[in-house]
This record gives C-alpha cells, sequence and structure tokens, in this order.
C-alpha cells in the first residue's frame, strides 16, 4: 500500500503567523492610547462636576449632571486667571518670534557663510546642549536680578531665546539648500541681508513652522523659570497661576476649579498641536534627509 504524505502550502499557514503580532501590536497601542486619554477625559469630566459629584462613590467618569460652574468660579478667585492667560499669551508670543528670527540668522551664518573657525565655533554650540538647564537657573537669575528685570517680561523671555537646539535644527535643514542659490543671487548683486530673507526663509517654511509649534508649546507650558523670576501675581504665567491656585483650594479641596483650570491651559496646546502636527512632520522628515 503506498502512503500518501500531504505537503502543506506556506502560503495558508503565512497569514495566521502574520495575525498574531499585528494583535499583540494593536492591543498594546490601544492599551497605550486608553492609558493615556484617560487622564485627560477624567480632568475634562471632573471641571464638569458639581462639587458633591466629585466625591460621589463609586465616581463616575461621565458627570450625571453637565454643570459649568467651576468655569466660572475659576474667573472669581484671588488669583486673576485672565491676567496669567494674557501674561502668557504676550509671553509666548514674543518668545516663538524671537526663537524663531535669531536661530534662523546664527544657522545661516553656521551653514552658508565661509569664515575661520565656523565648524569649531559650532561644535562649542553643540557641547552647551550638554549642560542641564538647571546648572544655569543661579546664574541666569543672578544676571536678571542684577540688570533690574525681576518680575516683567524681559526676565521671561529673553534668557530662554538661548537655545542651541534651534541653531542645529535650522542648520541641518538649510545644509540642504544648494550654495549655486545664494552664489547665483551674489551675482545678481544681493547681500547677505537679502539672500537670508529672499531666498533662505522662503525656502525653510516647513522647519521654521515646526519649530514654532514646538517653541510655543514649551514656552506655554514651562513652569520652573516663571516661577523663579515672576514672584508678583500680575505677572504670573498660566502655569504659576495653576499652581497656586492648587495650593489656595488645597485645604477647601475645590478640585473642580482647580481642573478647569487645567482645561483651559491645555485647550490651546491641543488646539496648535491637531492644526500643526502635518507641519511637525514634515519638517522633521525633510531635516532628517537633508541632514
Amino acid at each position: 500500500m503506498r502512503k500518501t504524505h500531504v505537503i502543506s502550502n506556506p502560503s495558508q499557514q503565512k497569514p495566521h503567523q502574520d495575525l498574531a503580532p499585528k494583535i499583540i501590536i494593536h492591543f498594546l497601542l490601544i492599551l497605550g492610547l486608553i492609558s493615556t486619554l484617560l487622564p485627560l477625559f477624567w480632568m475634562v469630566s471632573t471641571s464638569l462636576k458639581s462639587q458633591e459629584a466629585i466625591f460621589e462613590i463609586p465616581p463616575r467618569l461621565i458627570p450625571k449632571h453637565v454643570s459649568v460652574e467651576n468655569y466660572i468660579n475659576l474667573f472669581k478667585q484671588e488669583i486673576d486667571f485672565a491676567k496669567a492667560f494674557q501674561n502668557t499669551l504676550i509671553v509666548t508670543t514674543i518668545y516663538t518670534a524671537g526663537a524663531l528670527l535669531i536661530p534662523s540668522m546664527a544657522a545661516y551664518a553656521f551653514s552658508k557663510l565661509r569664515f575661520p573657525g565656523r565648524d569649531q565655533l559650532f561644535m562649542v554650540f553643540l557641547a552647551t546642549m550638554m549642560v542641564p538647564s538647571q546648572v544655569t537657573l543661579i546664574p541666569n537669575y543672578l544676571s536678571i536680578k542684577i540688570l533690574g528685570w525681576l518680575n516683567t517680561y524681559r526676565a521671561l523671555i529673553v534668557p530662554p531665546l538661548a537655545n542651541v537646539f534651534n541653531i542645529f535644527f535650522l542648520r541641518q535643514f538649510m545644509r540642504g539648500i544648494p550654495d549655486e542659490l545664494c552664489e547665483a543671487a551674489r551675482i545678481d548683486g544681493a547681500n547677505d541681508v537679502l539672500i537670508f530673507f529672499k531666498i533662505i526663509l522662503p525656502l525653510i517654511k516647513p522647519a521654521l513652522a515646526t519649530l514654532g509649534i514646538l517653541n510655543f508649546t514649551g514656552m506655554w507650558r514651562d513652569f520652573l523659570w516663571p516661577a523663579i523670576v515672576a514672584t508678583d501675581s500680575s505677572m504670573y504665567t498660566l502655569q504659576v497661576a495653576l499652581y497656586t491656585l492648587f495650593g489656595q483650594n488645597q485645604a477647601s479641596t475645590s478640585f473642580g476649579v482647580v481642573m478647569a483650570g487645567a482645561v483651559l491651559v491645555l485647550l490651546p496646546l491641543f488646539l496648535i498641536f491637531l492644526i500643526g502636527q502635518r507641519f511637525i512632520v514634515q519638517g522633521i522628515s525633510m531635516t532628517g534627509i537633508k541632514g
């Protein structure tokens, strides 16, 4: 009697073999998404609850009765939350503009201009990135105090402008721009100022958009430096005001008001990132390709 051997088709088993890793990966991604969004959802939910509903047992993820009382009470606190919002908007806007203009000029010099010691000087700049920002807090504070800038917008804006990463990021992008464009412009009589504003800046818009979003969000949520140099409540930023608000309401356990403040602090960042995320991806990918 002849034995027959059945040969299994590898193509029939491959889909099942590939399906298991995909299921595991998607499960982990969903789990990470839930763990990330759940605290945010709980924050919004708590801000819409009454004081009694917040301490309800068992707690409700979705409030039974939606109330905006916490948002109304937020602007009735001793801390002027509207003034803090204004301060943060002014500081963040001016800082973002400066954090794009000044580093872009430095990046142009390091990428398109030829002068003795250019590369060595750039390496020194890069070396400063290894110094933790906490190390420079005391020297920066003493400098601000000597200049008489405490509790001013200048103290909040000027020191953070020294950001080497912005120079490095824009330099990598500019290196992908052909030098022939600049040389052709010089032959036509253009100087470096005209080349920078008319040729270079329009070509690095994706990188500028990326840095603009990153610097805006970074300054908007900065807490440590504003807490050090802005001790007057009239100069509080949102992060400092929110921290102070939590300290004032900790004894009375008005967590709904604190959560309402946290929602208002987070909302502009969420909208900016939602609108500009494609610019971030585009800018980083193009910088990586051209570096």
